[in-house]
């Protein structure tokens, strides 16, 4: 785990991703994409029919996040980070695509687990509760493709040290499980079970 921020710049390569641990603290910068389950459900059904892609997803991040409207002078509302267990049905298709990250809150599928492992992608955290804070670190927001989506158009967002957490990383760490496991041997002295999400 580092203790320090580790900086890193989109796109993301098999050697930026695998160096990151469970808890870590990283500042990503550069460019990522906003996508939501209506979103994803789209590239489902792109990618079935044959179709492309709005964006190609090799090395790239995506942030699961609608952003609300942006106020006169900004380029963007409030960016929080949305539950990503939403967009598990179709993350594996993104991931054997070449995503290396994704940005959500909340918990991953075991199968989204196992894509990750095998293809070298990692699991973000955003801090929830400061969406305000996180779209200060937004410095362009694009629609690039389903603008009928409203704020679940899919965008391209510019980005300087937006911080993060890995929360799952390429050798199938979870913090959500490791990050219980001190804490419950000060207050009880086993490690027992975790069964709750």
């Amino acid at each position: 785990m580092s203790r320090q921020p580790i900086s890193l710049t989109t796109p993301l390569s098999d050697r930026d991703v695998s160096g990151l641990d469970v808890g870590d603290l990283v500042h990503l910068s550069g460019v990522l994409y906003t996508a939501r389950d209506a979103a994803h459900e789209r590239f489902a059904k792109t990618l079935g029919e044959g179709g492309a892609l709005p964006f190609d997803p090799l090395g790239q991040v995506i942030y699961y996040v609608g952003p609300t409207p942006a106020r006169p002078g900004h380029c963007i509302g409030s960016a929080g980070p949305t539950t990503a267990s939403r967009m598990d049905p179709y993350a594996v298709l993104l991931i054997e695509r070449g995503l290396k990250g994704m940005i959500g809150k909340g918990r991953r599928n075991d199968v989204v687990l196992a894509a990750m492992k095998k293809f070298q992608c990692v699991y973000f955290g955003a801090v929830e509760g400061a969406a305000a804070l996180i779209a200060r670190k937004i410095q362009s927001c694009q629609v690039i493709a389903y603008e009928d989506l409203g704020t679940e158009a899919v965008c391209r967002l510019v980005v300087k040290e937006l911080p993060v957490v890995v929360v799952n990383d390429t050798r199938g760490g979870d913090l959500y499980k490791e990050g219980r496991e001190p804490y419950r041997r000060a207050h009880t002295g086993s490690p027992g079970d975790d069964k709750q999400a």
